[in-house]
């Protein structure tokens, strides 16, 4: 379903092309990231906020900041999808019934992005870029490897990313509602679960959200990793046709899967 993949370009438009986090305690995080996926970290400096790019083999793969908010009520790994043109794909979500959180806009020379909410209420941004496409390294330990959508109202969410970024859509089967979203020239780029009494987020709340999986070398070990990190687990790990995988939690609460990908996937 995915491969190995060093990234030297901007991906194709409706691609998960970045992800990144805002924490209450800037060292904490990068102590339990570092030790989980062998992150390193490299400082933008106050004058972008601390922004840190998480760098795999010296390469971007995330990014990480002090959240702005005095008392937020949970924190989430936000998902950027890459855009060819931002203020483009910013309309055709607006007019799918997307809100707009924050609005196309240049971050320096290195792109240009948006940040939306779908109408369901998981937010989301767009990413165009520039002298930087995105994450480096995906597909690889310490990389994400899939993202998915978990939403109480799985068919509105399909048709609205569609209507966005032109996927295909190929519904799961058996009894689970989960859809995979494939771009149109066939990638695999995500999914979307539905089912009612979803819980998410640190808070407990029930808000949907993109959730982001991490490939490891090793779901067992990560699990252990998490928890000596002051994480949790929401499951122990499990073996699936796809690969090993478990959902856990970081210290803040934050949810997100590690999976070691089944060989045949890779």
């Amino acid at each position: 379903m995915w491969e190995m993949t060093r990234v030297t370009s901007n991906p194709p438009e409706g691609t998960p092309c970045w992800v990144d986090i805002g924490v209450p305690d800037l060292d904490r995080a990068k102590a339990f990231y570092g030790a989980l996926l062998g992150w390193e970290f490299a400082d933008a400096g106050a004058e972008a906020g601390h922004y840190n790019q998480c760098t795999l083999d010296g390469e971007p793969v995330a990014g990480m900041m002090p959240n702005p908010e005095d008392e937020p009520d949970e924190y989430w790994w936000g998902l950027y999808f890459a855009a060819d043109d931002c203020d483009a794909a910013a309309g055709r979500a607006a007019d799918a019934g997307a809100e707009v959180v924050a609005p196309a806009m240049d971050v320096m020379d290195l792109g240009r992005m948006a940040v939306l909410r779908d109408p369901q209420g998981a937010q989301f941004g767009l990413w165009e870029g520039r002298a930087h496409p995105g994450s480096r390294i995906v597909n690889e330990p310490g990389s994400f490897v899939w993202n998915e959508l978990v939403t109480p109202e799985a068919g509105p969410a399909c048709d609205f990313y569609q209507a966005v970024f032109g996927y295909e859509l190929e519904p799961m089967p058996g009894d689970m509602d989960y859809t995979v979203l494939r771009r149109p020239d066939g990638r695999y780029i995500g999914g979307v679960q539905g089912g009612s009494g979803i819980t998410l987020g640190n808070g407990g709340s029930q808000v949907p959200s993109w959730t982001t999986t991490f490939a490891v070398g090793d779901a067992d070990t990560a699990v252990r990793t998490v928890r000596e990190g002051g994480g949790t687990a929401d499951s122990e790990p499990v073996d699936s046709p796809y690969g090993r995988y478990a959902a856990v939690r970081d210290p803040f609460g934050v949810p997100f899967n590690v999976m070691k990908p089944a060989p045949e996937q890779q």
